[in-house]
């Protein structure tokens, strides 16, 4: 029985990490919730525990970084607060308009049309889109290889644990 939660546990990580890199679910929080939650049916102990809160901390770090990089790109070039509204209603709007990668291309279209009716010129509104876009890359990397530590450091601790 153990063998079969801890394959279940190792597919759905997997599956986080395609979400890490096609948003369409939440990648990085599937691979935390399989690594945790194979960890504790093994058995409640220390070192469970320690490594639970080793992932919690791998997982902060990942969803911050894809939150922070973008942000800071877009403040350092001068993007307001209003062209988030713009990404979250292009983000929302894509969701329902186009299955799947909607959510990502409503966003990116929301923060091109943000910059556009801010700066008036194209351009410069694709300089800056392409700015926060790149920010946006590196913090999906950086997700990427905090989900590939992840699954590590579970794979460590179950082989440890046996």
């Amino acid at each position: 029985m153990d063998l079969v939660v801890l394959l279940l546990a190792l597919v759905v990580m997997v599956v986080g990490l395609l979400g890490v890199v096609v948003p369409v679910m939440p990648g990085l929080l599937l691979v935390w919730a399989a690594a945790v939650g194979s960890l504790l049916w093994q058995g409640v102990d220390a070192t469970a525990w320690w490594v639970a809160a080793l992932l919690t901390l791998l997982f902060a770090v990942g969803t911050a970084a894809t939150v922070y990089l973008p942000t800071r790109s877009g403040r350092q070039g001068g993007v307001p607060g209003s062209t988030l509204g713009y990404v979250l209603l292009g983000a929302v709007v894509g969701f329902f308009v186009v299955p799947v990668l909607g959510l990502l291309l409503g966003a990116l279209a929301g923060l091109y049309l943000g910059e556009r009716s801010r700066l008036g010129d194209p351009g410069r509104a694709r300089a800056s889109t392409g700015r926060v876009l790149r920010a946006y890359g590196l913090g999906v990397l950086v997700e990427l290889v905090v989900g590939v530590t992840m699954i590590l450091v579970w794979g460590v601790a179950v082989w440890l644990r046996t």
